[in-house]
């Protein structure tokens, strides 16, 4: 049987067209791209504290250091394989009062980590400097044991 070309007659129907063919590749890859649906993200919740370092998790996430904090506008998400990885602030305080009129020593960092059962383990990264501050190990609810400058 021969098909002239552009012929798209019912004797035709069984060979794909070039259009089926791109969408199907857009859609893989769309699909690729997004990642896998069986491995949702989990947020992370509550309080969790170790030496020298206490989270609070909810909506945002807040955290409390000897000597400085740091802030997240998000909660924690940990991706399938129980890590994550997310952006936010982190503020070096100093001793006695607050000067009024003097910026605080705020960086961006990166805070990483990931999640064993009740454990966590956290490192921060601040992303200007390239400075890396630390890993700490928290525990779900436990209080954390955090010296404040004075």
């Amino acid at each position: 049987m021969t098909v002239a070309a552009g012929d798209n007659t019912a004797d035709n129907v069984s060979m794909p067209s070039r259009w089926s063919k791109w969408t199907l590749i857009v859609a893989l890859a769309t699909a690729w791209a997004c990642g896998s649906v069986s491995s949702p993200s989990r947020a992370l919740t509550g309080a969790w504290g170790g030496d020298h370092i206490s989270i609070t998790v909810a909506d945002s996430t807040h955290l409390e250091f000897d000597c400085a904090h740091g802030d997240i506008p998000a909660s924690l998400l940990l991706d399938g394989g129980d890590e994550f990885s997310t952006n936010g602030t982190f503020v070096r305080e100093h001793g006695g009062p607050i000067q009024l009129g003097v910026p605080p020593d705020s960086h961006p960092a990166v805070y990483f980590g990931s999640v064993a059962g009740d454990t966590m383990t956290l490192g921060v990264r601040l992303t200007d400097t390239k400075e890396t501050i630390g890993t700490f190990t928290l525990t779900r609810g436990a209080a954390g044991r955090v010296v404040k400058c004075l």
